[in-house]
């Protein structure tokens, strides 16, 4: 076995620091409270990383000595075989460094099996400590259980859409989509936010689909099959094209598996199920389940999204509309979270894109309203109202209309793009 030993680490932390102090940072709307410990927890290049920068160059500027700063990234090459009975040895070189409260910051700690029995201890210690990682997994009953309430969870997304129009260098406030000239740029970026999502490195690339291919193909599928062991990488890969292929629809898991065997690999759908579940718990995928259906077809029937426009791109050409209607799931997704649903009854032939109970919101998603879409998608909305009183607010999302149709005594609100990404963006 090979030790960890107490000169490397004082090498990765005074290096790290290093890296830390010339790191150039886009400010990101995370809020912490001083005397909390946390968990961040989102799809891998989201930022999680940056975040953590970002508050430890805030400490810094608030009078913490450098000293104090210890990060290790747990998929360093140099730290990855080491085990859980080893990480006692950060703490003792750590408290070597300054008689100070020491502030940890652990990056991707997950894989350290039995990490989350360290990271109680340190908070039972009192310690202040900051874990990411990327996979859903991190938020289980049985790991919170384990942390024993010491640690705040936080879900880290990509940029949304007021993030990346900062990290464009567009300052905006409630007024600018009034001012022609901050239009203009809140409209160009809402076209490449739309056709290339919000992950950070995707801004500084100058083709971002190369960049996004390949930390698909490289990161996410291979962090997928290495993480989870699986034994039919093609079959993962073809689910993943299928499932691209059905966004706005609901799709039984039974259908996907018949639509990857139609191309000649075998997969059965226990494994189609599994291979979805790893794919969301890597924060690749989400889905969204029908509002008034019962509990198996709940179940058994979702609609499944990306977490992220530019991922989802890879596997479409010239399809505007599914990211239109992609990009409104992840805009209320990361809102709202598990409160939103599609809502699609046989009985009253009510079929909406997205309702949102807590918020009495119901949504329609349409590229463009033109004589024959404005009526389908107005009656729609109109027959929800006439059979249900816990929806309040009704909107159509298009790529550029804006108006108020009042109809039956309904007032519906058709919102350009730009105008519900600032909305509804948290």
């Amino acid at each position: 076995m090979v030790f960890l030993d107490s000169e490397l680490l004082k090498y990765l932390i005074y290096s790290q620091h290093e890296v830390i102090q010339n790191e150039v940072l886009v400010p990101r709307s995370v809020e912490f409270e001083p005397n909390d410990n946390y968990v961040l927890v989102g799809m891998r290049r989201a930022g999680k990383t940056s975040i953590l920068y970002q508050l430890i160059q805030k400490l810094i500027e608030k009078g913490v000595d450098w000293e104090q700063i210890v990060f290790l990234n747990f998929e360093d090459e140099r730290l990855i075989n080491i085990k859980l009975e080893e990480l006692d040895k950060i703490t003792l070189v750590a408290q070597s460094l300054t008689k100070k409260p020491i502030y940890y910051f652990f990056d991707e700690i997950q894989n350290i099996d039995g990490w989350e029995h360290f990271a109680r201890r340190l908070a039972d210690q009192k310690q202040h400590v900051f874990i990411t990682g990327s996979n859903s997994k991190m938020l289980s009953t049985d790991i919170i259980a384990s942390l024993g309430g010491r640690y705040m969870m936080k879900r880290i997304t990509p940029y949304d859409f007021k993030e990346y129009l900062l990290a464009n260098d567009v300052k905006y406030d409630k007024n600018s989509i009034y001012i022609p000239s901050k239009l203009t740029k809140i409209l160009k970026y809402s076209d490449q936010y739309l056709h290339f999502g919000g992950l950070p490195e995707t801004l500084l690339q100058n083709n971002p689909r190369d960049y996004l291919n390949n930390i698909y193909q490289n990161i996410y599928l291979g962090d997928i099959i290495k993480r989870n062991q699986i034994r039919n990488p093609k079959a993962l890969s073809l689910l993943i094209n299928k499932v691209a292929q059905v966004i706005m629809h609901e799709v039984s898991y039974n259908t996907l598996s018949k639509n990857v065997k139609a191309t000649g690999v075998s997969i059965s759908t226990p494994a189609t199920i599994d291979y979805l579940e790893f794919a969301k718990e890597a924060f690749l995928l989400f889905d969204v389940k029908n509002y008034v259906a019962k509990f198996s077809q709940k179940e058994s029937t979702p609609k499944f999204y990306f977490c992220d426009n530019g991922i989802l791109n890879l596997f479409l050409f010239k399809k505007d509309t599914v990211l239109l209607e992609n990009l409104v799931a992840v805009t209320l997704y990361n809102r709202f979270e598990k409160d939103v649903y599609y809502f699609h009854s046989k009985k009253t032939k009510i079929d909406l894109d997205f309702v949102v109970p807590s918020a009495e919101l119901a949504i329609q998603v349409a590229w463009q309203l033109d004589d024959f879409s404005r009526e389908r998608e107005v009656q729609s909305l109109i027959k929800l109202a006439q059979n249900s009183d816990e929806f309040t607010k009704f909107i159509i999302v298009t790529k550029d209309q804006n108006e108020k149709i009042i109809r039956d005594n309904l007032e519906i609100e058709v919102m350009p793009l730009h105008k519900f990404l600032l909305t509804y963006t948290k």
